[in-house]
């Protein structure tokens, strides 16, 4: 299902629903990312949590996982909306972007930049009053690239792993 489509330098790439069948290619993204790749795994065999988790993604409304397809049809980016509904800012719900991928081949392209607008659009049609997303501090050239779009560095974030 197609949700959007964009034209880059007179390249056609397209944005939809992440299928089953998207799971190989978007942990290859993720697992070519230098600060993910001691966690995730590329090995085909390693694939059923992916599949599991995909599953649990796809079946609840309030998440969206999307891809974006080169016009040969291969996943070049990836992202993960969630819509977060809460009492604090009067009710409002809030869009999460998670997991931003671009094959670094198409880094600088205007890729990442389309699909952001678009997800801020998705956000603004669902009724979100607010978006948020997070990144891992060491990024700093993807600070500047949320802060050209808009983001404000406003919170500090925390994790606590869980074993």
């Amino acid at each position: 299902m197609t949700l959007g489509k964009f034209v880059l330098a007179d390249r056609n790439f397209e944005l939809r629903r992440a299928a089953e069948s998207d799971v190989g290619p978007i942990v290859e993204l993720l697992a070519r990312d230098q600060l993910r790749a001691v966690v995730e795994s590329n090995a085909p065999e390693d694939r059923a949590p992916y599949v599991e988790a995909f599953r649990v993604i796809d079946n609840d409304p309030a998440h969206l996982l999307c891809v974006v397809d080169d016009a040969a049809g291969c996943v070049v980016g990836t992202m993960q909306l969630t819509f977060l509904p809460g009492l604090a800012r009067a009710g409002a719900t809030r869009l999460q972007i998670e997991a931003v991928r671009v094959d670094e081949r198409l880094r600088g392209s205007g890729l990442g930049s389309a699909m952001i607008s678009w997800a801020v659009e998705e956000g603004r049609r669902r009724g979100a009053g607010l978006v948020q997303l997070t990144s891992d501090k060491s990024r700093i050239d993807a600070h500047r690239f949320y802060e050209r779009l808009g983001f404000t560095l406003s919170h500090a974030g925390f994790k606590l792993q869980l074993p």
